[in-house]
C-alpha cells in the first residue's frame, strides 16, 4: 500500500492543467495512488475519470476545482499573477538583450 499522499495547495491545484492526469487528482485530493485507483475501479472517484487509450486516465481540472469548491476564477487570478513579473506590472515581460551586430572585416 503507497504512503499517504500530501495534499496539494489550492494554488497548486488552480495551476493543474485542463486535463489533468489521475495521479494529479489523487494529489489535489490528498489520497494516496492505491486509494485513488481502488476508487475509480469502484466506481466511487468524486470526479468524472475519463480514458485515454489503454492507459492514460485524466480528468477534468473544471470538475476537480467544482468538488474542492474552488473557482474557474480564481484559476484565472492564479495565472494572471503567474503571468506578473517580479515589479508588479502584468503582463510585461522583460526586454530580451539587444543583438550586437557581428564585426564585419575590411578585405583588401
Amino acid at each position: 500500500m503507497s504512503a499517504p499522499a500530501t495534499a496539494l495547495t489550492a494554488a497548486q491545484v488552480l495551476q493543474l492543467p485542463a486535463m489533468p492526469t489521475a495521479q494529479d487528482a489523487f494529489a489535489a485530493l490528498g489520497i494516496s495512488r492505491d486509494l485513488g485507483y481502488q476508487l475509480i475501479k469502484d466506481g466511487e472517484f468524486p470526479v468524472e475519470v475519463i480514458k485515454f487509450g489503454a492507459r492514460a486516465l485524466r480528468v477534468r481540472r473544471s470538475d476537480l476545482l467544482a468538488f474542492l469548491g474552488l473557482s474557474e476564477t480564481a484559476a484565472a487570478e492564479v495565472q494572471s499573477a503567474a503571468a506578473t513579473n517580479d515589479d508588479g506590472a502584468p503582463g510585461v515581460q522583460p526586454k530580451a538583450p539587444s543583438k550586437q551586430p557581428e564585426p564585419t572585416s575590411a578585405s583588401s
